[in-house]
């Protein structure tokens, strides 16, 4: 009741997270589904119906990625005093945000069954009944068991991770000592800077065992006739599992290097004797280099796994639920970028009020804003081609 009335009464923005919450769960359950769908109509087919619900995860771990962006940046997430006066307080927070979750989650759920039902052409008191009927599977009805587990696997993943990230843990990290700040420039000298991610050594080892890895596959692994690991049609129906665990590798050493390599660029950017537009722009860097790493990085693995479809010409065969799943990825990645983007605003106003109070010009935050932005940019756009580079150089396309 509590999380209904916090939904009732929320900023426009809030819901529109919600709503794209559940627009992932929903496009997860349609997808699985359709697997469910498949291994009904076909019940000899037990290895390309268990490849098709076993895809299905790249699209779950997008959802679960977004789903944690959405909690850290849920007013409820923070607890206030009248949240305390509930006796809501941060040992029950992340129950709320579990429920939050899982209500966005099912709500997109029933949505994608009901989709699914009526495309199909199950449900023939609604309109446009049918009319993906040659799109989709046809198996009979489904399952109600298999139905009902399937349908609460997006709902119970995001409730599950988002209570996990707003589970309180004590800090580390200690309490900086009191600084008098006098200077426009000292106040992004007060404090040393955040340690370097360790995920940028790993990230790189990870993307070269991934590459080893798809050449050892074959010489020619698209010739390979389609019994592939893949649940497509056309040439990446035949990929070996030696190729898709190469790119996978790949994949997961992009996400895990980004935020090291933000690191590094905010070093960089507050080496030698910086101005204050320079300083400030790399020591924002290297306070959001965590936060904004690894959403960052997830969102150039998508758009590099896209481009290298593009490239190999077998974007075509994905099919529709092929594009479906590329859309929930895709859309999970920029709704968590944007997401983490507002959150990492919101958390800085404090140190922004703080500077306008020193005396600084607006066009100066806005410059430094502007250079951090330049900065990702002209770093994730060569590291998405080069990612494209390295999924397609074991082809030789």
């Amino acid at each position: 009741m509590l999380a209904y009335r916090l939904a009732r009464g929320s900023h426009p923005a809030v819901l529109l997270r919600r709503l794209l919450l559940a627009t992932a769960a929903g496009g997860v359950g349609f997808l699985l589904l359709s697997a469910l769908a498949y291994a009904a109509a076909h019940p000899d087919g037990g290895r390309a119906a268990v490849l098709r619900l076993a895809w299905c995860a790249v699209p779950l771990a997008a959802t679960i990625q977004l789903s944690v962006a959405v909690a850290r940046a849920e007013p409820s997430g923070k607890p206030r005093s009248g949240l305390d006066v509930v006796g809501m307080g941060p040992a029950r927070v992340p129950a709320l945000a579990a429920v939050s979750a899982a209500a966005a989650g099912l709500l997109g759920s029933v949505a994608a069954l009901v989709l699914f039902l009526l495309l199909r052409g199950d449900l023939t008191v609604l309109p446009f009944h049918g009319v993906a009927s040659g799109a989709l599977p046809d198996g009979g009805p489904l399952p109600l068991g298999a139905t009902v587990t399937l349908l609460a696997v997006a709902p119970v993943a995001a409730a599950v991770a988002s209570a996990l990230t707003l589970r309180a843990r004590p800090s580390r990290r200690p309490a900086p000592a009191p600084v008098v700040v006098t200077d426009l420039a000292e106040i992004t000298r007060a404090e040393p800077p955040p340690p370097l991610p360790t995920g940028l050594p790993w990230g790189t080892t990870l993307m070269g065992t991934g590459i080893a890895v798809s050449a050892f596959a074959g010489d020619d692994p698209l010739s390979v006739p389609p019994d592939g690991w893949l649940p497509l049609d056309g040439a990446l129906g035949g990929v070996s599992s030696g190729m898709v665990g190469g790119w996978l590798m790949i994949v997961a050493g992009v996400v895990l290097a980004a935020p090291g390599l933000i690191h590094v660029c905010g070093l960089l950017l507050s080496t030698g004797r910086p101005g204050v537009l320079r300083l400030l722009a790399g020591r924002g860097l290297l306070e959001e280099a965590t936060r904004v790493g690894r959403p960052m990085g997830a969102l150039s693995a998508a758009c590099a796994v896209v481009l290298a479809a593009l490239e190999l010409d077998t974007l075509g065969d994905f099919g529709p639920l092929g594009a479906l799943g590329t859309a929930v990825v895709l859309v999970c990645a920029l709704g968590t970028v944007a997401v983490t983007a507002d959150q990492t605003r919101s958390a800085r106003r404090p140190a922004t009020a703080l500077l306008l109070r020193l005396g600084a010009a607006r066009t100066l935050l806005r410059g430094a804003a502007a250079v951090r932005i330049g900065t990702l940019i002209a770093v994730f756009v060569p590291l998405t081609w080069l990612a494209v580079q390295l999924i397609t150089l074991p082809t030789g396309r």
